[in-house]
């Protein structure tokens, strides 16, 4: 691995709780192995085992895009400590259940559930905080490290997992990743960093995830990134959803052979993450998607033919490097193409989608195992990569290699004769322009730029309008619902976006500047209810 991708270490905000996080995927991972063998012992459903992966997945599904918008509206810090407390409480719950024999398989489902949502709502802020803690320029090797980091941990922690529930029980392992849980709580209440504010109020909860769900659909880059990661989520889960059924009944091993099968995993993924700085160097991100694609592709085919432990290691380190290549380079593509204000909700949104995937695809392919058989599962789920592979001529994955550039924030509101509250509006923008025949080619391909460069960041209803009686003269309109919405979008141009202005201007024939004129929409139709005349009857 390049020197390059340790360097967000050299920070000791992001080394602390890139450390501590590690400390509780350990213990996230020895309960999964714990969860999953439990699952496997006291159901007889196939279904029940693959659904574990599902109720730890779904959460994100249904909660990151709220928990986006909370993360770009308030500290993240908080918001992160909140999430590590909730998985510590469920975690501790799950603990005392299983000390009291309290064991059921929907009650395993819903304290991983639980467990799941304190997940939902702590990695949308710390991935979102990566950015305000090291340097722009570190941004994808930070993001890189994320993913060695958990996939580094994977090599010991499924094996250690099997190795305590098997010489020491289940209720040990609970308990150990219980405390693993409270490592990166007590690290974030130690530590702080600097973000920088707005000076404009908090978004509600409505707007905040509207701007971030129209932002997300205005990229190309982000789009795609989400469509190929929720189809490899719901493509490749079969290799981690089945596994424990791969070790019981195929391979007619325990917890010490189903730790070391993940651990396989896990030496697979370290090594495909060592390898990710050099081969994006070489590779475009596309066709190291469709590499991780057809790893996976193999491992899955090669669990579904083997009944030698040997094997079925060999391919699970295969599929394990595979699987870290395709979710680093979604990661890196999602946090490049998103600036810091709605970075959190870009990468909920993302999340979202992609776990949504996984636990669809849990679903799927346990489904299959227990309606047809468990070779037909992991044999449709490597056909299934080979489409996934195949869908880059549909979403294709583009390369960027610097992130997305932080807004100016430096805007003078127009002066303004009316007392405006910062609830007060809808704002109408209009712009006028003279743009002469000859740069009318010129001016639309600017316009059509622009009205993209606005549109993400605020502005509705987008429109341009050429006078009939004076074709020299061109209107550009569109809104936002606030006056303080007004504010933000100006507040999220870019220098970029500025220099796009410039140019736009340098095509207005006037010789004044273009004419911009603010106006409030106020509606015509009374806002007094008509007060029903009560009817008396006559006697």
């Amino acid at each position: 691995m390049a020197p390059a991708t340790f360097a967000p270490l050299t920070n000791p905000t992001f080394r602390a709780i890139w450390l501590a996080t590690q400390v509780s995927s350990l213990g996230w991972l020895m309960q999964t192995v714990a969860i999953s063998w439990l699952m496997a012992t006291i159901s007889t459903s196939d279904l029940m085992v693959a659904l574990v992966q599902a109720s730890s997945y779904l959460p994100a599904f249904i909660l990151s895009v709220f928990a986006g918008a909370i993360a770009d509206n308030y500290s993240r810090r908080r918001v992160m400590v909140v999430g590590r407390g909730l998985m510590v409480i469920a975690s501790a719950m799950l603990t005392l259940c299983v000390a009291l024999g309290l064991v059921d398989p929907w009650m395993i489902l819903g304290f991983t559930f639980l467990v799941g949502c304190g997940t939902a709502l702590n990695d949308p802020a710390w991935q979102a905080s990566v950015g305000d803690i090291v340097e722009r320029r570190e941004v994808p090797a930070a993001v890189t490290l994320l993913s060695v980091g958990f996939n580094t941990v994977r090599t010991v922690g499924p094996a250690l997992g099997g190795l305590v529930v098997a010489s020491f029980g289940l209720l040990t392992a609970f308990t150990v990743t219980t405390l693993g849980y409270l490592v990166p709580l007590a690290t974030l209440w130690r530590c702080k960093w600097k973000v920088r504010s707005s000076p404009l109020p908090r978004e509600s909860m409505r707007t905040a995830i509207y701007d971030g769900l129209r932002f997300t659909a205005m990229s190309s880059e982000i789009k795609a990134a989400i469509a190929r990661g929720t189809l490899f989520g719901l493509a490749s889960i079969a290799i981690l959803a089945l596994l424990p059924l791969v070790v019981r009944d195929q391979l007619k091993g325990g917890p010490l052979a189903y730790g070391a099968l993940m651990a396989g995993f896990g030496i697979g993924a370290v090594v495909g993450g060592v390898c990710n700085g050099v081969l994006r160097r070489i590779l475009s991100q596309e066709r190291l998607m469709t590499l991780a694609c057809i790893a996976c592709a193999a491992c899955s085919l090669a669990l579904a033919l083997t009944s030698s432990v040997a094997v079925a290691t060999v391919a699970l380190a295969v599929g394990g490097a595979g699987w870290v290549s395709a979710w680093s380079g979604l990661g890196v593509s999602v946090q490049l193409a998103s600036p810091r204000w709605v970075v959190g909700r870009t990468i909920s949104i993302y999340y979202a989608l992609v776990d949504g995937g996984i636990a669809a695809g849990s679903w799927l392919w346990g489904t299959v195992a227990q309606n047809h058989s468990l070779s037909w599962a992991l044999a449709g789920s490597a056909g299934a990569l080979v489409l996934v592979a195949a869908a880059g001529a549909l979403f294709p994955l583009r390369e960027r290699r610097e992130s997305e550039p932080d807004p100016l924030e430096a805007f003078d509101a127009p002066a303004v004769a009316l007392n405006l509250k910062p609830r007060s509006g809808p704002i109408v923008v209009k712009v006028e322009y003279l743009i002469p025949e000859r740069h009318v080619g010129a001016f639309l391909d600017l316009m059509r730029e622009r009205r993209h460069v606005h549109s993400r960041v605020g502005a509705r209803r987008w429109t341009l309008q050429r006078n009939l009686q004076k074709p020299l003269q061109w209107t550009e309109t569109f809104q936002t619902p606030t006056w303080t919405d007004y504010l933000r979008l100006n507040h999220r141009l870019t220098t970029a976006d500025k220099e796009l202005d410039e140019r736009v201007f340098q095509l207005h024939a006037g010789e004044d500047p273009p004419q911009m004129t603010l106006s409030i929409e106020r509606p015509t139709s009374s806002a007094r209810k008509r007060v029903p005349i009560p009817y008396f009857p006559r006697h």
